[in-house]
């Protein structure tokens, strides 16, 4: 018997259908009155993916949260669902919309970090980290930090041997207790120039191994999608005022900067590897909310190539697809950087002489930013997948990149 959590919009898929899409504007009415329509603005096709269970959210833009189906099962997605007892991972499966329990409810989890090859996906809780296989559910514990060096997993490496992340010290954590919104606790964290250690931890074996101390405010960490060595980080703080994005050999230690700023409030950040980890890709500001563009980075030459965009089409997040042809993004409300007075869109970006022609895809007009769309390609990218709270509560959708027939 499935269990009682296991839900479908297969139903809903199929009564759609069969009869012509409804063309509605985003949001416009809580909940909308079905599982997908037309966006009128835009004329492409949005699926909600995750039931009107409780709210639910997809990962951060840069965390994979895709597992290859097997055979002709279909591709999945894990997803966080939250209820008033804590936050629970779920599998969505993309082609047949059939959502099931991954982990137990917990009262915090975070990592949210997937392993295609080993087919587990790695979270934790408090000061344990668990690892759970995506076909037989079989969870196994993998660390548990010691109370002198508690410390928050981020990332996984290309070969799925080692965990890595940041840790902070107590006295970093008290700010945080202190001080807990963004922007009472972003400037007073980067000022304290509070010791943060890079570490990485084995998967199989539980082998902390300590990389890189230093006095700045470490973060954003990532592994390498294709070398198992190259960790990127970040120095995190206010961007007009830091060399934000490095990176470090996990086998040598050597630590190496991918952009300099070379003028007054140039920023450079939420940067990201291409699909194939020989570019490091960020959102950079030449200056600060005046001029736009996504510069990518080649970590053999060091060459860089930017792409221009209008301040409207600035995002909070940007990604690459799976093709490395098309790129993607989750635009910004009139009070982020950019400033942007019609910013709210997801968008996709077709790169051309070194600069984006942008689609909308979906008018975010009544999404509240205060949740990051994180938008993600779907496997076969066909698809741009987010988050969002257009109806109401945070669920997770799909917006078709081909344009609805309806």
């Amino acid at each position: 018997m499935k269990s009682p959590l296991l839900l479908t919009l297969s139903a809903l898929l199929v009564a759609g259908a069969a009869r012509a899409q409804a063309t509605l504007e985003t949001g416009s009415q809580k909940p909308m009155p079905a599982a997908e329509w037309v966006d009128a603005a835009t004329g492409h096709k949005v699926v909600r993916l995750t039931p009107l269970d409780g709210p639910n959210a997809s990962f951060y833009f840069h965390n994979n949260p895709f597992v290859k189906g097997r055979g002709s099962e279909g591709d999945l997605m894990v997803y966080y669902h939250t209820t008033p007892a804590g936050k629970q991972l779920r599998l969505l499966n993309l082609k047949t919309r059939q959502t099931e329990p991954l982990s137990r409810t917990l009262k915090s989890v975070h990592g949210e970090i997937v392993g295609r090859k080993r087919r587990e996906v790695f979270y934790q809780t408090q000061d344990t980290v668990y690892a759970t296989h995506v076909d037989t559910k079989k969870t196994r514990l993998v660390y548990v930090f010691t109370s002198d060096f508690r410390a928050d997993i981020t990332t996984l490496n290309a070969d799925e041997t080692q965990l890595g992340g940041a840790w902070g010290s107590d006295a970093e954590k008290e700010i945080y207790r202190q001080f807990p919104a963004k922007h009472d606790f972003f400037r007073r964290i980067y000022e304290a120039e509070l010791p943060r250690t890079l570490f990485t931890v084995g998967v199989e074996n539980g082998k902390l191994t300590k990389l890189f101390t230093d006095n700045a405010w470490l973060n954003h960490v990532q592994f390498s999608p294709t070398d198992p060595r190259l960790l990127m980080f970040c120095h995190e703080g206010p961007w007009e005022k830091v060399d934000r994005i490095w990176t470090i050999d996990t086998k040598t230690k050597a630590i190496k900067l991918i952009h300099k700023r070379t003028m007054d409030r140039e920023i450079a950040g939420h940067e990201f590897f291409s699909r194939d980890g020989k570019t490091i890709w960020f959102d950079h500001q030449r200056p600060r909310g005046q001029a736009f563009a996504l510069t990518g980075t080649d970590l053999k030459t060091g060459r860089q190539k930017s792409y221009v965009h209008e301040r409207n089409e600035w995002s909070v997040h940007y990604n690459i697809g799976p093709d490395q042809q098309l790129f993607a993004g989750d635009g910004g409300h009139e009070g982020s950087v950019a400033k942007a007075p019609d910013g709210k869109w997801i968008y996709l970006f077709r790169p051309a002489d070194g600069k984006f022609a942008a689609e909308k895809m979906v008018r975010m007009k009544e999404h509240e930013y205060g949740l990051e769309p994180n938008v993600h390609f779907s496997p076969d990218g066909k698809w741009l997948i987010f988050r969002a709270n257009f109806e109401g509560q945070s669920q997770v959708y799909a917006v078709e990149i081909a344009k609805s027939a309806s």
